[in-house]
């Protein structure tokens, strides 16, 4: 399990308020992912552990779901505001 303490802090990194940057965040996130499974090559133990909390937190829409948004849930409040999200 040495190899799951590089992955969980990645449901820990906060999806940027600006919905413009979604999807780049997203892209980011997600070559992060591809380039530390190539390159540590995790044990199966710890990429199932980590791939299974990936898809309950992105099913449920109830955590912070790097790979979309939820329909369902609402934006935050602060994103409505123009210094925020810019003009």
């Amino acid at each position: 399990m040495y190899c799951l303490q590089w992955l969980l802090p990645i449901f820990l990194i906060p999806k940027p308020l600006n919905p413009a940057l979604w999807f780049s965040h997203s892209m980011f996130m997600g070559f992060y992912l591809l380039s530390f499974l190539l390159e540590r090559k995790p044990c199966t133990i710890c990429a199932l552990v980590f791939l299974a909390a990936l898809f309950l937190i992105c099913y449920s829409c109830w955590g912070n779901c790097f790979l979309y948004h939820c329909s369902d849930s609402p934006l935050p409040e602060s994103a409505h505001d123009p210094g925020v999200v810019g003009t």
